[in-house]
């Protein structure tokens, strides 16, 4: 188990996160859904508590707690006062030693999901736009390209057996990063980390498969019907290799996506929304879930834009080549980079200001990074990105090289 300690003593609050290496690239065919499905299996009992005892324990500290399924981990998370930090670290020790996976567990659950893919995707304006949606057209193997949210079909077939294997391979506490932030000692902290957690067993880490595909050749396009969508949307998704070994690479895309669509001052925002009024909005993100540091090879550049003018599209499309362009032709404007580097940096700072953002960030950049402290660096590995790197960034969105949905 790898543990990552960022004692600060300015307020008497601790975070605590697990993340382990398993997402929603790691479910087999025939089971989407299935690594968050397990996410809610998490929080129904444990080695030692009966199901709800976990919520009470937090909220009677007064603390708070959540999970989240992502395309490369699964991290479960709590913000408590520094007092009941050893009861948040039992908490979740006691779960990674065995969680209660049952029949009445699973089939309630699987229950809980459906009904919140009703909610989230179903029965909502756009709610699987573009994140499940474009990645289908975009990528080719079934990693890369499935409903991670889950048919249903797929979950009801669920059994406990799979819960129980999943667990087995991917819950090992070498898969898993345990990083605590806040108010403690730090030598106090890891002989509690030593008393909770050493009594799991060890078992092997699972090898992670490459998932890597090779860069589109020419355009694709696919179409979704929403029944519940007011005006037409239009998704541009291009294939990002290898984020995670040319961190600097990484980090030029990041700052073009701040140039092209962040803010009123943004290249989209004034061409798109303010002089040609084709779009209502538009933006442009990495990642799936717009965080740019969340997955490994192959992440997403997406382009995403509202429009009530169907006719518009092929106009909407060029528009958007064309700035592309001539970033990649002339680079930026005078202090362009200079503004968005501080704008970025400036939202790093606020995320991370609150104890659980800080804790959920160093264990993110623990796991796919292997170091926590690169999440420190940023801010001046970003103000060292240079034009000719956002040139170069901008050259890799031609047109033959993505899928329009």
């Amino acid at each position: 188990l790898r543990v990552v300690l960022a004692p600060d003593r300015s307020a008497p609050v601790v975070g605590i996160a697990v993340l382990y290496d398993v997402g929603i690239r790691s479910e087999p065919e025939g089971r989407t859904g299935f690594a968050h499905l397990f996410e809610h299996l998490m929080f129904q009992g444990s080695a030692n508590l009966e199901k709800l005892e976990h919520f009470r324990y937090v909220q009677s500290s007064g603390g708070t707690f959540n999970g989240s399924t992502h395309f490369d981990y699964t991290n479960y998370f709590e913000a408590m006062p520094a007092n009941a930090l050893e009861r948040a670290i039992f908490l979740e020790a006691d779960r990674m030693l065995a969680p209660r996976i049952t029949e009445e567990n699973l089939a309630n659950q699987i229950a809980v999901v459906k009904e919140e893919i009703r909610v989230n995707v179903l029965n909502r304006p756009y709610g699987g736009f573009p994140w499940i949606e474009l990645p289908a057209v975009l990528f080719d193997t079934f990693a890369n390209s499935h409903n991670g949210y889950g048919g249903f079909v797929d979950l009801d077939s669920a059994t406990v057996e799979d819960a129980a294997g999943f667990f087995d391979k991917y819950y090992a506490p070498a898969n898993a990063v345990l990083c605590l932030a806040g108010d403690f000692d730090p030598d106090q902290a890891a002989a509690l980390v030593e008393k909770h957690f050493g009594p799991v067993p060890r078992r092997e880490r699972p090898i992670r498969p490459d998932f890597s595909e090779p860069a589109l050749t020419e355009a694709r396009h696919g179409v979704t019907h929403d029944a519940h969508a007011p005006m037409p949307a239009v998704a541009l998704g291009y294939r990002i290799a290898d984020p995670i070994g040319d961190l600097d690479r990484q980090l030029a895309r990041v700052l073009l996506a701040e140039v092209l669509a962040d803010g009123d001052a943004s290249r989209f925002q004034r061409r798109l929304v303010q002089r040609d009024r084709s779009v209502t909005d538009i933006g442009a993100y990495l990642g799936e879930f717009g965080d740019p540091f969340d997955e490994r090879d192959p992440t997403t550049f997406t382009i995403s834009a509202h429009y009530a003018d169907r006719a518009a599209l092929p106009g909407i499309l060029a528009a958007i080549d064309e700035e592309i362009a001539a970033v990649a032709a002339s680079g930026t404007r005078p202090g362009e980079l200079d503004r968005v580097i501080t704008r970025l940096a400036a939202q790093m700072y606020r995320q991370l200001d609150p104890v659980l953002g800080r804790t959920l960030a160093l264990a993110k950049f623990e796991l796919i990074y292997g170091r926590a402290e690169l999440l420190l660096e940023l801010s001046a590995r970003l103000a060292a990105v240079t034009d000719d790197q956002i040139r170069a960034a901008a050259a890799e969105l031609a047109p033959q090289h993505r899928a329009v949905v």
